[in-house]
């Protein structure tokens, strides 16, 4: 789990909570109303603007804001370098017996493309256009996400123009005129609410989770055609700890 999130998330609340319990207490702030034009509205409108699987995937890939990666870069080289021992060692065909331990799915394709014998050419097209997809399909699942930052705070003012209505048409009635503020004020901190400190957040999250994905993606496409190149276990490492910050490097051969 990524802790980051889930604290950076409980600060940010619990800051505005605590400012709002120093203050006028949280009561005041907790309106109906302003929550069904708001959170009500923008939910009905994500739903008539995005089909519903895309919904869903939106959902799911929330989720992945709180979850870390289960491997690192390192650890992945570590794997492919003693991958290319193997094959060095025993053949590439020697390979398909790892198979099963392999949890990546990418990775487990390309080494079994590479131990059928496949063209290095039809190998890199294949593995990259997966990595196109991933990527694409990275971005629509954020796309949710970006449609509730957009409409948050449209709804938002939305209710604001209709507490200021109902405020107007209600002063000679001192008695309508503060429930009517209330839902022209609270509607527009509901709508900041859902954009600044939940759907953004997410949105800078799940980009970074995003290029993470994409990087690893990124060492197994060329540990991959290294090791079906018949390189060098050394010249492998070489290779793939080009993609690391100099201090992270690490080698198994010295």
């Amino acid at each position: 789990m990524d802790i980051g999130t889930l604290i950076g998330l409980l600060i940010a609340f619990g800051m505005v909570i605590g400012s709002m319990l120093v203050g006028a207490g949280v009561g005041p702030y907790l309106d109906f109303p302003s929550f069904l034009i708001t959170v009500g509205g923008t939910v009905g409108i994500i739903m008539a603007g995005m089909p519903i699987n895309k919904m869903v995937a939106g959902v799911k890939a929330m989720t992945r804001a709180f979850v870390s990666s289960s491997s690192s870069a390192q650890t992945l080289i570590e794997q492919l370098v003693d991958f290319a021992i193997k094959a060095r060692r025993d053949g590439i065909l020697s390979l398909e017996s790892e198979e099963e331990n392999m949890e990546d799915d990418f990775l487990k394709k390309g080494i079994r493309l590479a131990v059928d014998g496949t063209e290095p050419d039809v190998i890199r097209v294949i593995l990259e256009k997966e990595l196109e997809s991933m990527a694409e399909r990275h971005e629509q699942s954020a796309g949710m996400l970006s449609f509730l930052e957009d409409m948050g705070p449209a709804m938002g003012m939305i209710g604001t123009l209709i507490g200021l209505v109902a405020m107007l048409l209600n002063l000679s009635d001192p008695t309508a005129v503060g429930p009517a503020m209330s839902v022209a004020l609270i509607t527009t901190m509901y709508g900041s609410v859902m954009a600044n400190m939940i759907a953004k957040p997410l949105i800078v999250k799940l980009a970074a989770r995003s290029v993470e994905e994409q990087q690893l993606k990124t060492i197994m496409l060329a540990g991959i055609m290294a090791i079906q190149a018949g390189d060098n276990p050394r010249i492998v490492e070489q290779k793939l700890n080009v993609f690391l910050e100099p201090k992270l490097r690490k080698s198994q051969f010295d």
